[in-house]
């Protein structure tokens, strides 16, 4: 029987969710979302009140940022173990012939397979968390909307490209172990490179490699416009970026994201050897 039009996206974007969530790793991470969430939140509630009012862009960025660093780095595991190893395992197993067998161009089909192993997470992670915050501080989040918006979209900027280019890992290496290995290991690389550019400016004084690095990781600017920089020589502060230079951090960092993915979808469509 001939597939009506349409249909091959979809079959591959259900088995797909099927292959990334089947039971229990939907229950379990969604657990995990939500327990993590309102756990940090209520902690979150109490340490911000002892530095700001229950009230205000600070209040709201330093709530919104405790209650989101657990919950951050589990939808980072999940996404390493769609994405990179997933994703890297399909070649090894030879299951991606079969998804190119389908009358789909190749970049639909990574489209469904990116719906799949990051739409779904990602669509997790903001329900629980926005869900959270609007039963918890109702009253906080409606006043200070815009500052909530810019807190996820900062925080989330750094993990999309990450993604995306392990994605491209993937794809290169084609073995999902192997990916999956790199992909931590250029994690935590990047985080302590972080670390030492942090150090390094506060040392010498100069905010320029903050401020080369807010483009990957636009979180840290939206930090230091809440939280100054100070230097370590004369107490004056070193960086403090205004909005609007947060702003342009942000726009920064989803055109390295979109440049990325773009790449991939490139790679996948035009240069994969299948």
């Amino acid at each position: 029987m001939e597939r009506r039009k349409g249909h091959p996206f979809l079959e591959i974007l259900a088995a797909s969710i099927h292959e990334d969530f089947r039971f229990p790793i939907l229950e379990v991470f969604a657990f995990l979302y939500a327990i993590s969430t309102f756990a940090f939140l209520g902690l979150g509630s109490r340490i911000t009140l002892m530095f700001s009012p229950r009230s205000g862009a600070a209040y709201t960025y330093q709530l919104v940022s405790i209650q989101m660093g657990m919950p951050l780095f589990i939808f980072l595991i999940l996404i390493f173990k769609n994405v990179v190893y997933g994703f890297g395992s399909e070649f090894e197993k030879g299951t991606i012939q079969t998804l190119l067998s389908y009358p789909l161009k190749r970049h639909m089909v990574l489209t469904a397979k990116l719906l799949s192993a990051l739409g779904v997470s990602l669509l997790m992670f903001l329900g629980i968390q926005f869900f959270a915050l609007f039963i918890m501080a109702p009253q906080t989040v409606s006043a200070n909307l815009t500052t909530v918006i810019v807190s996820y979209l900062a925080s989330l900027s750094y993990p999309l490209f990450l993604t995306a280019i392990l994605l491209i890992v993937a794809m290169k290496i084609r073995k999902g172990g192997l990916a999956l290995v790199l992909g931590i290991v250029l994690y935590f690389a990047l985080s302590v490179a972080q670390g030492i550019l942090t150090v390094l400016s506060i040392t010498t004084g100069s905010p320029l490699t903050l401020q080369a690095l807010s483009i990957l990781n636009p979180s840290l600017a939206l930090q230091y416009h809440f939280n100054p920089l100070g230097s370590l020589t004369g107490g004056e502060t070193l960086w403090n970026p205004d909005f609007n230079e947060v702003l342009a951090y942000l726009m920064g960092g989803y055109c390295l994201v979109i440049a990325a993915f773009l790449i991939a979808y490139y790679y996948f469509s035009r240069r994969l050897n299948i």
